[in-house]
């Protein structure tokens, strides 16, 4: 299950990786463990750059487990955190990660994360002018819950809560944030509670090569909840992954986003990042609602060597109908995989994407893009 905020937290182009390490750890058995074999711990120093960080220095670790009761069998929990500094004066420390109980019956995404981030804005819609580009900065602190229970097979029922706290925000007098009236431009938090439904046949968390998701989500931000704007998020996620040839894989995934409400600007919907349309900037376009079909073709080569190739396609708009091809955005890409545990299929990806009119990006993470 993968519910994360579009977000650049993890856009990373790796060009040294200082030192790493696989730490096995063991502990005395009880009914519920986790077992020792499969509990990994991966620690990155890094050098890194991205669209949106430039040159970035810091450390980032990922822990992966198993948690089972006796003969049940559950798909490999995860944790990663994040600690990074960029030539930008950015900053950003996060932890998320998704945690698999005993025979999957109960599940929670979590997302905690502080920062500091001078970003670029262009204004809002799918046809601002390159030449729009103002500056401003934020600093941010973010908590994402998402338990899910088990109600059958594969299918899941699950509670979101979302906050947000918006701070210090610098921007241009009489510029984009004033001429549009965007709101949240002064600063704001947000409380949000909601639902969600999921279908989830696939057979690896980190890079499945069978099976789908389907999940729909919803969350109600109101002043019942002690936040500042109210709106209604509305997200529907579909996967599909095809075993074919010799352990190739196509992925393809169909994501909308969509808002009804007075929407505060780090809410709005984001096109470009490191998890879909990837080569743009992520926020190079913003509205309320957002449309992106993505599709990628996965090949290992040879030891612990992959590659892939991909191609997104995608808009935004303040109504769902403006959500056509008119204006269409569209990316493509490639990129190597460096397999960190061929068991658990954990991969240290590093993606080109390009665009026809903004430019290219490069990326590293550890994880698919979806």
């Amino acid at each position: 299950m993968e519910l994360k905020k579009n977000s650049s937290l993890l856009t990373l182009w790796t060009l040294g990786l200082l030192s790493c390490s696989l730490v096995s750890f063991s502990q005395n058995d009880t009914t519920i463990k986790i077992i020792p074999k499969t509990h990994n711990m991966l620690v990155l120093p890094l050098v890194s750059r991205s669209i949106e960080t430039s040159w970035a220095f810091g450390v980032a670790g990922s822990s992966t487990f198993h948690i089972k009761s006796k003969e049940e069998h559950t798909r490999t929990s995860n944790l990663q955190a994040l600690v990074l500094y960029t030539l930008r004066h950015q900053f950003i420390a996060a932890i998320n990660g998704s945690i698999y109980f005993p025979n999957e019956q109960f599940i929670l995404n979590q997302q905690i994360s502080y920062s500091f981030f001078p970003d670029e804005f262009w204004g809002l819609g799918k046809n601002t002018p390159d030449s729009n580009k103002e500056h401003y900065s934020y600093k941010q602190f973010y908590v994402y819950l998402h338990p899910q229970y088990r109600v059958g097979k594969n299918m899941f029922i699950g509670i979101l809560y979302e906050y947000q706290r918006l701070m210090d925000v610098q921007y241009t007098a009489g510029g984009l944030f004033d001429q549009e009236n965007i709101a949240g431009r002064d600063g704001y938090h947000i409380s949000g509670l909601g639902a969600s439904f999921t279908y989830d046949t696939r057979n690896n968390a980190f890079a499945p090569d069978k099976g789908m998701l389907m999940q729909f989500y919803f969350n109600h931000f109101d002043h019942f909840f002690a936040s500042g704007y109210e709106y209604t998020n509305f997200v529907l996620d579909f996967r599909k992954f095809i075993r074919l040839y010799r352990r190739q894989v196509l992925a393809i995934q169909a994501n909308g986003f969509f808002n009804i409400g007075t929407v505060p600007i780090r809410s709005l919907a984001s096109l470009g990042g490191a998890t879909s349309m990837r080569g743009y900037y992520d926020g190079r376009y913003r509205d309320k609602n957002k449309a992106v079909v993505q599709a990628e073709y996965r090949v290992p080569l040879f030891w612990r060597i992959g590659a892939v190739a991909f191609g997104d396609i995608g808009n935004v708009s303040d109504h769902v109908g403006g959500l056509d091809f008119s204006d269409l955005k569209y990316t493509y890409g490639a990129g190597l995989r460096f397999a960190l545990d061929q068991t658990e299929r954990l991969n240290l990806r590093f993606d080109y994407g390009a665009t026809t009119h903004f430019g290219h990006g490069f990326y590293l993470q550890l994880g698919e893009a979806f």
